[in-house]
């Protein structure tokens, strides 16, 4: 979040230019002003995202910068117009911080959309926030051991939540469940969901979807991880096998793509029905080729999605852990983490969500 880029008090990990080998840093926070709240980290999980922005492949060019936008942690302070926490309250902080609370996509609580949106890291800060100070800085991130957030920001932990599970949720666990509230939840579940991908993503998506009441099937390049597929109760198929994919021609309401490399999606949009619905997840940076007459005969709707607003990323909460909906995690220390950025730049990173204990920072 906020950050003064001369300060002390912060300790972070960060890269410093677009190789993305992270260093210890530190920087400062602002005091929270009256309706924020300070937050103690202890997990930050790590999304391939973090590594896009710190080798500036994404093209948002700040450094040093700490990443991080899976963080869970304990209130150490609340400002005098705080309401919603208290100091000792465990909580967390998901993908964005700032939003202008005016325009029709915050009135509609899809504050994600906001064209003044702040992400948590990654973004010039902008003035008028109550942090002047920090006005023009980029905000940086949970690979940090503290945090400075507007209350709107924050969301609470549900009891029988751990900890540690709440920063995945916040990334994957709400990139999955927007989508899938939208189309089989609100719709009264008991659809046919198709999860292109079977990294963090499909797993997060498979099992959300299952708690649903929906037949979840993945579309994979391969059938390698049949086992795994079987063990959520899913389905696989592979998109590459032409005869598969005629086999399962206008079979899914919704297709959610996770994919973020390029690929080809016109043959997997034939298995939607008519009607379906194709939202693309995964953050691929390339077009890809698609004939109108394969969407004007059938009335494929193709969306784009990000993650969820404020109120509901607090509901994706509190449905997990209804349904005790957990991301697969390992708990790494922080001198691990550019093993982790070299797995993702590799494509060798496992569907296991790498989780910082930020206690370690100290250690590094």
């Amino acid at each position: 979040m906020a950050t003064i880029t001369d300060g002390k008090g912060t300790i972070a990990l960060a890269a410093f230019d677009k190789g993305a080998i992270l260093k210890k840093h530190e920087f400062g926070r602002p005091a929270p002003g009256p309706n924020d709240i300070a937050v103690e980290i202890k997990y930050c999980g790590m999304c391939h995202s973090d590594l896009h922005n710190c080798n500036d492949e994404w093209g948002f060019n700040f450094f040093p910068i700490a990443p991080g936008h899976e963080i869970g942690g304990i209130v150490k302070e609340v400002g005098s117009d705080v309401t919603k926490f208290k100091k000792g309250d465990r909580v967390g902080v998901g993908c964005f911080v700032e939003s202008c609370f005016e325009c029709e996509q915050c009135g509609e609580e899809s504050q994600q959309y906001c064209s003044k949106m702040a992400m948590t890291y990654g973004s010039e800060y902008p003035k008028g926030k109550g942090h002047d100070e920090c006005a023009g800085t980029h905000t940086n991130g949970g690979y940090s051991d503290k945090i400075v957030v507007r209350q709107e920001f924050v969301y609470a932990v549900p009891d029988g939540l751990e900890l540690e599970y709440v920063g995945p949720l916040l990334c994957a666990g709400i990139t999955m469940f927007s989508p899938l509230n939208r189309h089989v939840l609100k719709k009264g579940g008991k659809k046919k969901v198709g999860i292109v991908g079977f990294g963090g993503l499909g797993h997060m998506g498979a099992k959300i979807a299952k708690a649903m009441d929906s037949e979840v099937t993945f579309l994979s390049r391969n059938l390698k991880k049949k086992d795994e597929a079987d063990a959520l109760g899913a389905g696989i198929i592979a998109h590459s096998d032409e005869e598969a994919i005629k086999g399962a021609s206008k079979t899914f309401d919704v297709i959610l793509d996770t994919v973020s490399a390029p690929h080809e999606i016109e043959p997997i949009l034939s298995t939607l029905k008519v009607g379906g619905s194709y939202v693309c997840i995964g953050a691929v940076v390339q077009q890809f080729k698609l004939s109108p007459m394969s969407i004007i005969f059938t009335n494929y709707k193709i969306e784009g999605s990000m993650v969820g607003g404020i109120a509901e990323t607090q509901e994706m909460l509190d449905f997990c852990t209804k349904h005790d909906i957990k991301p697969e995690i390992k708990i790494i220390h922080a001198k691990d983490a550019n093993a982790q950025f070299k797995a993702f730049a590799e494509g060798d990173a496992d569907p296991v969500r790498a989780v910082i204990d930020i206690s370690t920072l100290s250690e590094v």
